[in-house]
């Protein structure tokens, strides 16, 4: 064989290999499009902030959403925002309760089930933050709230979904915060709160690992959606976000779809061997 048959062969198959490439990589892109085609995922708290981003990104991707928070109108435009995102015009489930309240969570399950007779991916999103200091004379009950909300609700409603996410093989993310993972001032209740959500994620995930059904939480830090204000304490908080946006290594905080992302990776097929892991999405905050 010549030098220059053997370089035009090699030519033609290195440009044959480039053409195979490119379309697995087309197609791997068009399979992540849709790789919640036909899964029905639940998103608690998806009324507005990251829960409302989550949605959005879960149903451009093809799932069947639901969304579920207490204010009737939030709950209806994100639902419709969802609706035009929908490659497959899916129209989004609206479920209007609260989570602290056991029987809205029962009918939040039994609604999602009675519609589609599966959950796929179950998000506990829903929570709400706090600022107290020791010496406050409301740190008891807002210890009391936070269980009730960030840590109960999400056991009560795990509980109710885990027979549906069995038979479907489904995936469970926890929306836990870098404040489970590293202590700060005035912050001890809400702190606490998603300690223990990490480690309900940890626990949880080696009972239903044998099921087939993978836990892992996210762990964001400071993002600037209603969240703050809706605590209570904006003012503090948002010196908080403040100082942090310019200390963080990243230089800037993460935006709603950047929690968006971590989350759908986490339910998704391209995670399908990580369970039992808290992802922290922080622009490297704990480590400053």
């Amino acid at each position: 064989m010549s030098k220059l048959f053997k370089m035009h062969k090699e030519c033609k198959q290195a440009k044959a290999n480039a053409k195979a490439k490119a379309a697995n990589e087309e197609m791997s892109t068009e399979s992540q499009d849709l790789e919640f085609a036909n899964k029905v995922v639940l998103i608690t708290g998806s009324s507005s902030g990251l829960g409302a981003q989550m949605a959005k990104e879960y149903a451009r991707r093809g799932a069947q959403v639901v969304i579920t928070g207490r204010n009737t109108e939030r709950v209806c435009e994100v639902a419709e925002a969802c609706d035009g995102l929908s490659p497959n015009g899916l129209i989004a489930l609206q479920v209007v309760g609260d989570v602290t309240n056991d029987e809205d969570v029962r009918r939040l399950v039994g609604v999602t089930v009675d519609n589609y007779g599966q959950i796929d991916v179950l998000v506990n999103n829903a929570g709400a933050g706090s600022f107290a200091t020791l010496d406050s004379p409301g740190l008891l009950d807002q210890l009391e709230h936070m269980f009730k909300l960030d840590v109960r609700s999400v056991v009560l409603l795990t509980q109710l979904a885990l027979p549906h996410l069995e038979k479907t093989k489904g995936a469970i993310v926890n929306v836990s915060s870098v404040c489970g993972l590293k202590s700060y001032a005035g912050c001890s209740a809400y702190c606490m709160a998603k300690t223990s959500i990490d480690m309900f994620t940890k626990c949880i995930s080696l009972e239903l690992g044998p099921k087939g059904i993978r836990v892992n939480a996210v762990n964001p830090t400071a993002v600037r959606t209603g969240f703050q204000n809706n605590s209570g304490a904006g003012d503090v908080f948002n010196g908080m976000v403040n100082h942090l946006e310019s200390t963080v290594p990243l230089g800037k905080l993460p935006e709603p779809s950047d929690v968006a992302n971590a989350v759908l990776f986490l339910s998704s097929p391209r995670s399908a061997f990580i369970t039992g892991h808290s992802l922290p999405v922080d622009c490297g905050s704990l480590n400053a």
